[in-house]
């Protein structure tokens, strides 16, 4: 990785001009180091991250529009606008948007560990993805899926 450049990132720019389709969900990539990875998300009304782990990443997202709700540790919250959501390492989370309208939001993650290449890995999987693929392939990124709540509860 080359070092950061001082300098402004358009809000219609990102990096190399990277595009990412996350299963219909828009992400642009915005800066990337060693130690930290940032991307714009566009998700549209009843799109989701599953519930999952990040072993080694600290991640966070700023709420530009749109209401999300999260599952955080097991427990059921609500993000707005102007929030600050911090999801530990090692806590498990989901994000989901269960409203009618498109979400906005800046997320980032420390360190950037493999991040970056699994959207690579993801992109263009589309909405007919087999899940145990993306679960194998984000596994192999040291992103771990957790099973649906059924199958956890038995």
């Amino acid at each position: 990785m080359t070092a950061m450049a001082p300098g402004i990132v358009k809000s219609r720019e990102g990096l190399d001009e990277i595009c990412w389709n996350i299963l219909g969900q828009t992400y642009v990539p915005k800066q990337m180091t060693e130690e930290c990875f940032t991307w714009h998300a566009t998700l549209p009304p009843g799109t989701f991250v599953p519930p999952h782990i990040h072993p080694d990443q600290d991640e966070f997202l700023y709420i530009l529009e749109g209401r999300f709700d999260f599952l955080l540790d097991g427990k059921p919250t609500v993000g707005e606008p102007g929030d600050l959501v911090k999801l530990p390492r090692g806590i498990p989370h989901g994000i989901f948007n269960k409203s009618d309208s498109t979400i906005k939001t800046l997320f980032w993650v420390t360190p950037t560990a493999q991040l970056y290449d699994l959207f690579w890995a993801l992109h263009n999987m589309g909405p007919d993805a087999d899940p145990a693929e993306i679960v194998a392939v984000s596994a192999a990124h040291a992103i771990d899926f957790l099973p649906p709540e059924e199958e956890a509860a038995q």
